[in-house]
């Protein structure tokens, strides 16, 4: 079948068998390699991708939903200002990931500062509840989010929070 969608703000057009995985066609088509293969079963969080407009994973989206939707994978959220805020708030706090689950915690940082402007440390631990990566320090997540909260009221009110 034949499945138009938007990759990344730019129209592109695949061939794919219908239950194809998401995952498969980023990595296989597009040669995008942000978003991991894990369990590929929806457990670990590792294949995070912004799916019209949500958190989603890679590993779950057959190719048949795609048609006509958006997908934003890290490559594409890597071009944002919310992208820069949120890497400078985790270096800031000193938040170490393995390198792995890093797009992972990136896209799903972007997902909760998009819905809740200032989250509370148990807003942070929720949105990070899915991630089964355990190699950062939760309150090192928990600063990194405090700090990228900073950086961005910064950047768009040349102040801090």
């Amino acid at each position: 079948m034949t499945i138009s969608f938007i990759l990344n703000g730019e129209d592109v057009m695949i061939r794919s068998e219908a239950n194809v995985r998401l995952i498969d066609i980023l990595r296989g088509n597009f040669g995008l390699m942000g978003a991991k293969i894990g369990c590929l079963t929806g457990k670990c969080g590792f294949c995070t991708v912004i799916f019209n407009g949500n958190v989603s994973l890679a590993c779950l989206i057959p190719a048949f939903r795609l048609k006509g939707s958006e997908v934003i994978t890290i490559e594409g959220f890597s071009q944002t200002d919310e992208y820069q805020d949120i890497t400078a708030g985790f270096t800031q706090a000193g938040m170490e990931t393995c390198g792995y689950c890093t797009t992972s915690k990136i896209l799903n940082a972007g997902a909760l500062l998009e819905r809740i402007k200032r989250p509370s440390r148990e807003d942070v631990l929720h949105a990070f509840s899915g991630i089964k990566c355990r190699c950062t320090d939760p309150e090192k997540l928990v600063e990194g989010i405090e700090k990228t909260v900073e950086f961005r009221q910064r950047r768009l009110y040349g102040r801090t929070a």
